[in-house]
């Protein structure tokens, strides 16, 4: 397989400064949506709930990348470098925008789902740059495969900054000021969301999309296994902590569920990846894994959906 991934690894996926532009702007308009749904009453979980947060937090913040730099480094004879910089790279980002739909067919916590979506896209300015630097930089100076990659911290942190932190700020600020229009527009804007990731994933694929076919099989493996770890990730270590089975559930969910959009246009940034870096192997797992998160995770909401709300 590594001789194959290799092939993926040569793809060299660039934009000019208006599709840089574009990719930004439309993440940006995601996380817009995304904040709509984020009140601040949100935050208030942090007081009223707290070891459910901070277990949730532990889970996709430090668990996650912890287990999936051990994930990469014991396969990196069998993965490229690249293959492996992408999964870091996902492990680092925030919970995607559709957990707390996920959360609520699988009969979770979606009050808490939403406070973890709310308090995880806040630290997630910080937490994502310091992750993905130091597993990545770690991983990056233990691989020979490759020339040790250098990550920008403040690059990733001002890009973060741009296309999360101010929608998130815009979009809160709208909701507390025309709550009615906010409930108006709320689910089109997070619906219409989706639409845009798949497009923006299908226009990345366009132009090797012979390539994608030929190799999907095997990003499919690698990103099936990294997005079962994620979700077991989240709940094992909700059940070793003693959370309710519906806290549980949605920690799974929050931890399984990754913001590959934010990934996808890091990778894309000249300034964090330059010209002349081959982001194939990036690309390709960080374009997949959103489109393999949304039906796995609604596959385990189906699932365990069909349980009792205090079943496992």
């Amino acid at each position: 397989m590594y001789q194959q991934l290799l092939e993926i690894d040569a793809i060299k996926l660039n934009l000019n400064a208006n599709g840089q532009l574009i990719i930004n702007f439309t993440l940006a308009f995601i996380m817009f949506g995304v904040a709509l749904g984020i009140k601040i009453d949100n935050f208030k979980q942090i007081f009223i709930s707290p070891k459910s947060i901070f277990r949730g937090l532990i889970a996709q913040f430090i668990l996650l990348p912890m287990i999936t730099f051990a994930l990469v480094y014991l396969a990196k004879d069998k993965i490229t470098q690249t293959i492996a910089m992408g999964l870091i790279l996902v492990a680092a980002c925030p919970g995607g925008n559709i957990s707390n739909f996920i959360s609520s067919i699988s009969k979770g916590n979606v009050e808490l789902s939403i406070s973890l979506t709310a308090i995880g896209t806040v630290l997630s300015i910080f937490l994502t740059p310091l992750n993905f630097k130091f597993w990545g930089s770690l991983y990056s100076k233990s691989s020979n495969l490759l020339r040790p990659l250098d990550i920008p911290l403040p690059d990733v942190f001002t890009t973060i900054l741009i296309i999360l932190g101010l929608p998130l700020i815009l979009g809160m600020i709208i909701a507390w000021r025309f709550p009615i229009f906010t409930k108006s527009v709320e689910k089109k804007i997070q619906n219409l969301s989706v639409i845009i990731f798949l497009i923006i994933v299908a226009i990345a694929f366009a132009a090797n999309f012979n390539i994608f076919i030929k190799y999907i099989k095997y990003v499919f493996v690698i990103v099936l296994i990294h997005n079962f770890i994620a979700l077991a990730t989240g709940y094992l270590f909700s059940t070793i902590t003693k959370s309710s089975i519906p806290d549980r559930r949605t920690i799974a969910i929050e931890t399984g569920i990754q913001n590959s959009g934010l990934a996808i246009a890091l990778i894309l940034n000249p300034q964090i990846f330059p010209q002349d870096i081959a982001n194939g192997g990036m690309i390709f797992v960080a374009s997949w894994w959103g489109i393999w998160h949304i039906i796995s995770g609604l596959l385990f909401a189906l699932l365990i959906g069909k349980l009792k709300k205090n079943d496992v």
